[in-house]
């Protein structure tokens, strides 16, 4: 079965959904117009529920089906990036230095289109809950969600979700069983030196050196403290220091991301971080104080869900343009939140050539915004078939 013909049908209005979108991007849990249109739209449709204000802007709407039966998830997320647009589109942003710069726009507009497609026909038992979610970039709003208690509210037994891919194949998906996407941590690192003259380092205690130092020996974690054949990363994304060419500032600054799937490495990296930290610190007589942050899990595909949800996709899109055995990334997804409070699964949607997810000049395909409605619409109606 290829896209659904009544979603196809309604294209047009998607895309001019997503355009609309694209122009009002709102970052993190502040996203009230963005929130105020989609239950514009939602009311339009006729879903049967609407509640709204669920961390702070989010949304859940019900969609009563034919007869009794489960409540099925479907969710997307709603916020933008703290970016200044490039694409010099004609519906390009007009809140400054903010972008919707992952498709999040595209993402919300998929689920609206299922949700017109769903309430028109109703062609599956029990309920399906509409999930629209602030705060995916920062804050993890799908754990403020889950700790709002939506799932037992709303009586979600399984969930699902959907992320464009840039440089994959526009229609096309993947998904893996198991852990898809990792779990992401930040470590701070502020050291406390004593400045002083260029010409005179004797005089000092070096933070800039010290810096290096940690730095450096930051990345021995990977390569000899842990199995070659566990995923990880753990990378040094900023070092701030010093003013002027010919003076040694007083303090260094050290930020990055660790990135695990399996919570013993997390528990090694952290520990053996902060050792190295103390270390390194003694060693060039500086004080240097970790702060570490745990941050989004890793998102854990319910085996059974994935498989499941790579059929669909497969009657979606056809078979060879579907992967169900794709394997993991590093990148982090607050979605984990969802899945760790429900079995369900997380894919991947392929939008074709173009910029790079948070770049300035990124723009979501509305070409496949019809694909994802349409296997938004096929989970509920084949999970939940009317008897």
């Amino acid at each position: 079965m290829p896209i659904v013909n009544r979603i196809a049908e309604f294209a047009a209005d998607m895309a001019a959904w997503r355009k609309h979108l694209h122009t009002i991007p709102e970052l993190a849990f502040d996203c009230v117009e963005t929130a105020g249109f989609v239950a514009a739209r939602l009311r339009a449709f006729g879903v049967d529920e609407i509640h709204e204000g669920i961390a702070q802007t989010g949304i859940v709407a019900i969609i009563e089906g034919r007869g009794a039966g489960p409540t099925i998830g479907l969710r997307a997320d709603m916020d933008a990036l703290p970016i200044a647009e490039e694409t010099g589109v004609d519906y390009a942003s007009q809140n400054p230095g903010k972008m919707h710069a992952c498709g999040h726009d595209g993402h919300t507009t998929m689920l609206l289109g299922a949700a017109r497609y769903l309430a028109e026909t109703r062609n599956f038992a029990g309920r399906v809950a509409l999930i629209f979610q602030p705060a995916e970039e920062t804050g993890g709003g799908a754990g403020v969600m889950v700790d709002e208690g939506v799932m037992d509210r709303f009586g979600i037994a399984e969930v699902y979700a959907l992320h464009n891919a840039p440089g994959v194949e526009a229609g096309a998906f993947y998904t893996t069983p198991g852990p898809i996407m990792a779990a992401v941590d930040t470590f701070d690192i502020h050291i406390q030196g004593t400045g002083g003259h260029g010409a005179m380092p004797h005089e000092t205690r070096d933070p800039v050196m010290a810096a290096c130092g940690i730095a450096q020996a930051i990345q021995t974690i990977v390569s000899r403290n842990h199995y070659a054949l566990d995923d990880l990363v753990v990378s040094v994304t900023q070092i701030h220091t010093g003013t002027v060419d010919n003076v040694i500032p007083d303090t260094a600054y050290l930020n990055g991301t660790v990135r695990t799937f399996d919570r013993q490495v997390q528990k090694m990296v952290r520990e053996r971080m902060a050792q190295i930290v103390t270390g390194q610190a003694a060693s060039y007589g500086v004080e240097a104080e970790l702060e570490y942050t745990v941050g989004y899990p890793a998102t854990i595909n319910d085996p059974e869900k994935a498989g499941f949800a790579a059929e669909v996709a497969r009657e979606v899109a056809g078979e060879g343009r579907v992967s169900g055995n794709s394997g993991r990334e590093m990148g982090a997804e607050d979605f984990s939140y969802m899945l760790q409070a429900r079995p369900g699964a997380y894919l991947f949607l392929g939008q074709g050539e173009g910029a790079g997810l948070h770049h300035p000049k990124y723009n979501f395909n509305d070409d496949i915004a019809p694909v994802g409605a349409s296997f938004f619409a096929r989970i509920v109606e084949r999970a939940q078939p009317v008897a």
